[in-house]
């Protein structure tokens, strides 16, 4: 049976983690299936007997354990599988539970291979790279006020060709208290935002520049990776302005599911009472209860969003800006896609 170390450059048929469900969900090898060989109850009673009767007992029922759940992988997911089925297999670190599947996948005749070190050793080289890699990078930050459309700029910019990245979009949340997905599904796991962010750094052409969007250091309730958000502190900065009026409508549009919601947007303003005081939050509760939605938003944006934008996000020590105004760009008849290759070209003219 062969042992790879990460980062590997062999093609394997599946990539499978036999780590239990929860491990699998809080972050994994990209494409990698989950077959557990044990589940979460399963291993939380195998270790209950280890603590509070003993490990021979604790590993006789977990091998009874582990036993069923490969014969089950056996008649299901390998049962159609050719010989020539080159399966790479990993769990967390030591390899006892990738070793189990393993030995008998190899006794049967299958090209298995086992990650050495498991998911522990891959976790080691995200974090190493998101270490040095983005000082690595030509990066440059479309920031501006809330409201200023930098999303759908970026967006506009990615399908031009641009290489950029959607730091939003990676962490399933569009960065401010209003900012959950409007469908309700839930933020990755810390560790599997870094991955996605891995992912899509390694794949970026060098030297090339590379727009991202201004952000604080959390969004949501996932952190950026230090390094990478020094180097977002560290970039040439690229502002997009956009009248208060214009902004106002825009964000009624996109939380549009806030404001058919009213009781769920209510909680939210309650908690800027201990930034903005309980008159000033009464004053807006006031405004949402009376369906003046446009009013609440632009009180909103001239009194919470827009000074914490002046205090906030990778502002500091930026090299260089220019600016982009959205409202006289459509005042001369110029839609979004003009507005990106505008920045584009600024961004090559600055290089």
């Amino acid at each position: 049976m062969r042992s790879l170390t990460y980062p590997f450059d062999e093609e394997f048929d599946a990539i499978i983690d036999v780590r239990s469900p929860s491990e699998f969900a809080i972050d994994h090898l990209p494409g990698a299936i989950s077959l557990p060989i044990m589940s979460d109850a399963e291993r939380a009673e195998v270790g209950t007997l280890d603590r509070q009767v003993g490990s021979f007992k604790a590993k006789r029922r977990g091998a009874a354990i582990v036993s069923r759940n490969i014969a089950q992988h056996l008649e299901q997911f390998f049962a159609d599988k050719p010989r020539s089925f080159r399966p790479l297999i990993y769990c967390w670190r030591s390899g006892q539970r990738s070793g189990s599947l393993a030995l008998v996948l190899q006794q049967i005749g299958f090209p298995v291979a086992r990650l050495d070190g498991g998911y522990k050793a891959f976790r080691r080289h995200v974090v190493a790279c998101l270490e040095t890699l983005p000082s690595e990078l030509d990066m440059w930050v479309l920031d501006g006020p809330t409201g200023s459309r930098k999303t759908d700029l970026l967006a506009e910019m990615a399908a031009q060709g641009a290489q950029t990245i959607d730091l939003e979009g990676l962490a399933n949340h569009r960065g401010s208290l209003l900012g959950a997905n409007p469908d309700g599904s839930p933020q990755p796991s810390q560790k599997a935002f870094e991955t996605a962010l891995w992912q899509v750094v390694t794949k970026l052409e060098p030297g090339a520049p590379v727009f991202v969007e201004g952000e604080s250091a959390k969004i949501g309730q996932l952190y950026i990776p230090s390094s990478f958000f020094a180097a977002m502190k560290r970039a040439r900065r690229l502002r997009v302005l956009d009248s208060v009026e214009r902004r106002a409508k825009y964000l009624c549009r996109q939380y549009r599911h806030l404001a058919e919601a009213p009781e769920r947007l209510a909680q939210l303003l309650a908690r800027l009472r201990y930034r903005h005081g309980n008159a000033q939050v009464d004053i807006w509760l006031a405004k949402l209860n009376q369906g003046e939605v446009a009013a609440l938003v632009e009180d909103l944006l001239v009194q919470h969003y827009d000074p914490a934008y002046q205090h906030g996000g990778p502002r500091q020590g930026a090299k260089s800006s220019l600016d982009f105004d959205l409202a006289e760009a459509a005042a001369q008849g110029q839609g979004l896609a003009a507005v990106a290759r505008s920045i584009r070209e600024a961004a090559q003219g600055l290089a």
